[in-house]
């Protein structure tokens, strides 16, 4: 087990502290500082961001820090910093591709920088190393301009196929892999992408917080599941078509109809409008709280992940993966190169039709044996593993 003590972190983030929903970062942050004192920088706000939601409580205290009302250095925990810069930097993403994007892209990464030094003089952080968290823009001159001890690179999500971060980051990013000391990825997709690049990259898997997943503990019922028909087949998540595949749950559900469809989770435009809606074996429960969602796994009979494969999803660790197999669920899921990492516990389906045979044989052959290595390889990915693996990497280097 490796576990790296005493040392100084500067993690720059893509998503702030505060951000509402789960993040990766702020999980592996807090494990980082359980044995060293980390300094957690968000993102800066830019120019057009101020402009347009200069009306939220998010923009609105980021600019009363840049104001001087409130402080910028914000402490998490004993070991643990938030730091907000007080800065504004520019909104350039969609300028061309040319010098004057280079100068101004340095430019926001000094001025970052600057504000990150203050705070390590302040908190008296020496030799620090920094683990850039897919801040392929901010970041880009961070090794350069900090000067760490060690500098880092996280992937964990195939961003360069998202038009915002495509325009540039399809050049940034692989020239940031090179030039950092490592990389680490969450997936063996996103890993050989930029092993091209740096050939200093390792797949260190993903986290989980898992505790809420008991498969042993009292589920009882929801009621709006209760007078649904067995077998039930589920899922769980955001319902958005940007990720799931609609015309292979139509198939599903037309060629299944002895199945119930469970879909538990809010709905984008495309599934609300989606020919789902019209049959009969479909239910839509809505979105829940989190700590709901475990009974409603529980009285699955097969959990299902059916993902469209597309840039984004084909690279992506699905955590919900992990949550059904901590329930000891028979689990069936489209079939990308991520997803041969769960073939052992997972039925991988490559076509519409093998998606269905799947979901036939997890209700045919499902058994305690199977449920019991399903529990022990879900709970290999707990967030404190996933830091093991990282520092692992890091002690490579140090």
């Amino acid at each position: 087990m490796s576990v790296i003590k005493g040392r100084d972190f500067v993690i720059i983030a893509t998503q702030p502290w505060d951000i509402k929903i789960g993040s990766n970062c702020k999980n592996i942050a807090l494990e980082f500082s359980r044995h060293n004192r980390v300094l957690y920088v968000d993102p800066p706000l830019d120019r057009k961001t101020k402009t347009l939601d200069k009306n939220t409580p998010e923009v609105q205290r980021r600019l009363e820090i840049i104001s001087g009302k409130k402080p910028g250095l914000a402490k998490i925990n004993e070991n643990l910093w938030n730091l907000f810069p007080e800065q504004l930097v520019e909104s350039i993403n969609w300028m061309p591709h040319s010098f004057l994007y280079h100068f101004f892209n340095k430019r926001n990464n000094v001025i970052l920088v600057n504000r990150i030094k203050v705070a390590l003089e302040k908190l008296g952080f020496k030799n620090v190393i920094v683990f850039n968290d897919s801040s392929m823009f901010h970041g880009f001159y961070a090794k350069e301009l900090l000067n760490p001890a060690l500098a880092i690179y996280y992937i964990r999500d195939n961003l360069i196929t998202q038009p915002y971060f495509k325009k540039h980051g399809q050049y940034l990013e692989p020239q940031l892999a090179r030039k950092y000391d490592g990389v680490v990825s969450n997936s063996v997709y996103l890993g050989n992408y930029l092993r091209r690049f740096n050939p200093h990259t390792y797949m260190v898997g993903q986290g989980c917080d898992l505790r809420t997943f008991d498969p042993d503990g009292e589920y009882p019922m929801p009621a709006d599941i209760e007078s649904i028909k067995r077998p039930i087949i589920g899922y769980v998540g955001y319902l958005t078509d940007l990720r799931l595949d609609i015309d292979l749950l139509v198939y599903l559900a037309r060629a299944n109809p002895d199945f119930s469809l469970v879909l538990v989770g809010p709905e984008d435009v495309a599934f609300q409008q989606s020919e789902l809606h019209q049959l009969k074996n479909v239910h839509f429960l809505g979105g829940k709280k989190e700590p709901a969602l475990p009974g409603y796994i529980y009285h699955f009979d097969v959990a299902i992940n059916p993902q469209v494969v597309n840039g984004m999803t084909i690279g992506n660790y699905p955590r919900k993966i992990d949550e059904y197999l901590a329930m000891g669920k028979p689990t069936v899921a489209t079939a990308t190169e991520t997803m041969e990492y769960f073939q052992e516990v997972v039925l991988l389906s490559n076509s519409k039709e093998n998606f269905s045979e799947n979901i036939r044989t997890a209700l045919k052959d499902d058994s305690e044996e199977k449920r019991t290595k399903r529990i022990q390889f879900a709970n290999e990915h707990t967030w404190e593993k996933n830091t093991e693996n990282i520092y692992e990497v890091i002690e490579r280097f140090i």
